[in-house]
């Protein structure tokens, strides 16, 4: 396709006559295959070859005039023959090919990620030709592109792609139209473009020939067909048939009675409208104990707590408690210890506690296998909805079930007490020599505050326990973060029994501070357990080595720490060595430990010191640090910064690491 020159230039007055819609559309259908070919030159190559088709079909087929608008067409004065012409210009191709290139020029202008161009004095409907919804022309699961051919091809695209629209413009009306460069500036000016002189003068860059435009590389009305992404399309149309089920289920949980969903707007799940546990929510079906049946149970646990608390008949907040438990509302909150289901109860629960603590209304329920704290505010905050706590308890014993955290606010945390249980105090564990204060209760059994483990992180000042008196023994229970408070023992793993003595306590005054290296998994027991004692070298005393391990109430996910504690103050926390998790060691299936420590003495010299548990023979150390010996207790001498693997022979001669 040549330069045409049937094609004069412009003047800048307009001579008589006006072209209506009729000669239009001939127009456009005469020179559909030209105007295609000018859109698509201007148009921007980042949209891709197929995208770019369409474009330029889209650009022409909507480059006709509004039928209003079809009695005063162009924006440029009509053109009279001047010096050059071949003959008289088509007024109507004229207007035509001006719209075509100011919407190619708008659309280029925007694709380039920037808004308005720098080029274009304002944007036009073009570009939202190009962003919005595909329209007519479209095509579905194929890939047009005009053909290819040869490298000169190639170099032209890929220079007309590092110029702005404009200059693109400006080359093509140059080099296809066969305009001079006066007219190609007043038709770059009438289509908007902010400097034509400009973009006039950075089109004499492009030095390819101007014979190259009429290229069927450049013809976007001679194609090639390929598909798009099958696998796309597959993906696609699968994540479309999964979000027409996802609409049906919508549909149809709309349709159920009472609409589908929960007071608050959330959907009310299957379960929820069952019988049985629409039973279960009338807080007429709670299980409520006897105050005395404790006296004659063969077992004293949660399931013979009796129901207590000043609201214990509240019907409305038993009913909200029961509501939030089985549909949490989205301003709720829940927490559960690992492990804990936190589904609605499969019958009515038992009830354990309804009553005020603090600022919150309280309701504990108990169900077999959890306990449930519910919490409101008593003085409703909008947007603050109630806090439910989940904690596994299956398999309580009297001295599991002794207490609950019933409240917590500001760092300190309340108890209710087990009925069984006679007396309460408070044992600041730093403090083994200091005896305990007496810790009120009132008539529910609900204690007085004391710390709790926030007031205790940081700094380790204090650690204040629960120390509870039963019929059997007195008992150390501490706070770790959760609804179940721990159970403090001391003693070997095959029978630990409670923490009692000055010596034990001194132990765990050393060990408090390392507590909270096993919270938050729904621990149920920590039991210290005091393996060896070690002489140092050169006369600096005797070091203790204990195991800590945290036994959960699941089963699974026990924690094992190996402490060191060189001599030192009654309450400086010993040393976290080794620690394990989901171990057997230090418990009873696997009664033992070995651990060891690079530990410097006053004199500024190194060691390596290691112990083991009273199964261990001899033991022994390689890599960077040599050495062995008889027995469970080692000593060798070592660099700073010295690493060494430690292993121990037992009696039956298995060959045993350490802990880790």
């Amino acid at each position: 396709m040549p330069p045409s020159r049937a094609v004069p230039s412009f003047v800048e007055r307009r001579t008589a006559g006006s072209v209506d819609r009729e000669q239009l559309d001939a127009v456009l259908v005469e020179h559909y295959t030209r105007l295609t070919r000018i859109a698509y030159l201007v148009l921007p190559s980042s949209l891709g070859p197929s995208r770019r088709v369409l474009a330029a079909h889209r650009l022409v087929q909507r480059s006709l005039p509004l039928p209003r608008a079809a009695d005063a067409v162009g924006g440029l004065p009509s053109p009279r023959r001047t010096e050059g012409a071949a003959g008289t210009v088509d007024p109507g191709y004229a207007d035509l090919r001006l719209r075509v290139v100011r919407s190619a020029l708008e659309a280029g202008g925007l694709s380039r990620g920037r808004g308005r161009s720098r080029w274009m004095a304002a944007p036009h409907r073009a570009a939202r030709v190009l962003l919005a919804p595909p329209r007519l022309p479209h095509v579905w699961g194929l890939r047009l592109f005009p053909r290819s051919c040869g490298a000169d091809e190639l170099a032209l695209e890929q220079a007309l792609s590092d110029v702005p629209a404009p200059c693109r413009a400006a080359h093509v009306l140059r080099g296809l139209e066969g305009l001079a460069d006066p007219e190609v500036c007043r038709v770059l000016a009438a289509a908007g473009v902010a400097d034509p002189g400009a973009a006039l003068a950075q089109a004499d860059a492009v030095t390819a020939p101007h014979a190259l435009l009429a290229s069927p590389e450049f013809d976007p009305c001679s194609l090639q067909v390929r598909p798009t992404d099958l696998l796309l399309r597959r993906r696609r149309a699968r994540a479309a048939l999964a979000g027409f089920a996802a609409l049906v289920a919508c549909g149809t949980l709309l349709a159920l009675p009472g609409g589908g969903w929960g007071p608050d707007g959330t959907p009310t799940p299957m379960y929820a409208r069952n019988p049985a546990t629409q039973r279960a929510l009338e807080p007429a079906a709670l299980h409520r104990v006897a105050p005395s049946s404790w006296q004659r149970s063969s077992r004293n646990d949660f399931t013979v707590w009796p129901a207590r608390g000043s609201r214990a008949r509240d019907t409305g907040l038993l009913r909200r408690a029961l509501a939030a438990w089985t549909l949490p509302g989205r301003a709720d909150r829940s927490t559960a210890t690992p492990g804990t289901p936190t589904g609605p109860p499969m019958g009515p629960p038992q009830l354990l506690y309804a009553g005020v603590v603090d600022e919150a209304s309280v309701v504990l329920f108990h169900d077999g296998l959890r306990v449930v704290r519910y919490a409101e505010a008593r003085h409703p905050v909008r947007g603050r909805g109630a806090v439910l706590d989940f904690a596994r308890v299956d398999g309580a014993d009297s001295a599991g079930s002794n207490a609950l955290v019933v409240g917590r606010a500001h760092g300190r945390v309340r108890y209710l007490t087990a009925p069984w249980v006679r007396e309460v105090a408070v044992r600041d564990l730093l403090a083994p020599r200091k005896a305990p204060r007496v810790l009120p209760r009132d008539a529910d059994g609900v204690t007085g505050p004391l710390a709790g483990l926030g007031d205790t992180a940081e700094g380790c000042h204090s650690w204040e326990a629960l120390e509870v008196r039963d019929a059997d023994a007195v008992r150390l229970m501490t706070d770790l973060g959760e609804l179940t408070p721990v159970r403090l023992t001391s003693g070997a793993p095959a029978a630990p029994h409670d923490v009692s003595g000055r010596a034990e306590r001194e132990s765990w005054a050393r060990t408090a501070c390392l507590l909270p290296a096993v919270r938050a998994g729904g621990v149920r027991s920590v039991n210290s357990w005091l393996f060896a004692r070690q002489p140092l070298p050169e006369g600096n005393g005797a070091a203790r080595w204990l195991c800590v391990r945290a036994e959960t109430w699941r089963g699974t996910g026990s924690r094992v720490l190996a402490e060191f504690q060189a001599p030192a103050e009654p309450s400086a926390p010993g040393a976290v060595v080794a620690r394990a998790e989901d171990s057997p060691a230090c418990g009873p299936r696997d009664p033992r430990v070995l651990a060891g420590v690079l530990w410097k003495s006053a004199g500024g010299r190194w060691y390596v010191v290691a112990a083991g548990s009273g199964q261990f023979t001899s033991l022994s150390t390689s890599g960077g640090v040599v050495g062995s010996s008889r027995g469970r207790l080692l000593t060798v001498p070592a660099r700073a910064g010295d690493r060494a693997d430690l292993n121990g022979l037992l009696a039956d001669g298995r060959k045993v690491g350490a802990l880790r």
